[in-house]
Formats: C-alpha cells, sequence, structure tokens
C-alpha cells in the first residue's frame, strides 16, 4: 500500500471486500459502538453501469461520546461519525484505514477531547484488530 501519513491505520486483511465489510460492522457492534451509515463507492458507480472494486466508507460512534464531544466542544460535531474505510486490493483481498481518533480532535486544543479520544483510539484499534482477524 502507498505511504499515508501516521495519523492513518492502513491495515490489510486476510479477507475479501464483503467479508471485512461484514467483520467490521459486527466489531463495531460487538466492541459496543454503532454503525451510523454507510456509503459505497462502488455501490454507487454500479448503479450509474460503471464496475469498481469494492469500496465503501463505514461511519462508527456512539452517543455517549457525542455528548462528551459537543459538551467539550461543539464545534467538533462536525468529527463524529469517525469513518472506516473498507476498499478491495489488487490481490483479491481488501484493507481498511482510518484516522485516529486523536489525530481527528487534536486541532481543537481541549483536554477533555483529548482525554475522550484517548479512549477512543483504544476502541477504534479494537474494532480494526478484530475485524482484520489480530
Amino acid at each position: 500500500m502507498a505511504a499515508v501519513p501516521a495519523s492513518i491505520i492502513s491495515l490489510a486483511s486476510p479477507y475479501d471486500f464483503e467479508t471485512l465489510q461484514t467483520r467490521l460492522e459486527e466489531s463495531a457492534t460487538k466492541n459496543d459502538m454503532l454503525v451510523v451509515a454507510k456509503a459505497s463507492a462502488s455501490a454507487g458507480a454500479e448503479k450509474r453501469g460503471v464496475r469498481i472494486p469494492g469500496d465503501a466508507v463505514t461511519m462508527i460512534f456512539r452517543n455517549d461520546y457525542a455528548v462528551r464531544m459537543l459538551q467539550a466542544e461543539p464545534a467538533a460535531g462536525l468529527e463524529a461519525p469517525i469513518p472506516i474505510h473498507v476498499f478491495a486490493t489488487p490481490n483479491g483481498k481488501a484493507a481498511l484505514a482510518y484516522r485516529r481518533p486523536s489525530a481527528v480532535f487534536q486541532p481543537y486544543r481541549s483536554q477533555k477531547l483529548d482525554a475522550m479520544a484517548k479512549e477512543l483510539d483504544k476502541v477504534f484499534a479494537k474494532i480494526v484488530a478484530d475485524a482484520i482477524g489480530r
């Protein structure tokens, strides 16, 4: 995979796109988070008659974190839910990428957001580790 910024975690998986996408959604639920929304570039392209490899962004968060985030800094509402990008790779497998919550919330320079983001770093690390089978 290409080089990505240090704040982005990018991990290959042993699974195909559909399997990894399913595992990600199941892992979010297993780790007490919610799949808030999902957008799929491949599904959208297919509706236009264009075929591209599997590609989806799953947005994950939870309301108690949202409340804490908004109490700490209302402008940070732009940052939630946190997206995880799942994409097919040339070898027929899939990978995922996401920005660490601590990097997402760092620009707000809020101790309360930083504390919450550190918690979320662990939660998201567990979600993706479970999804890729680590």
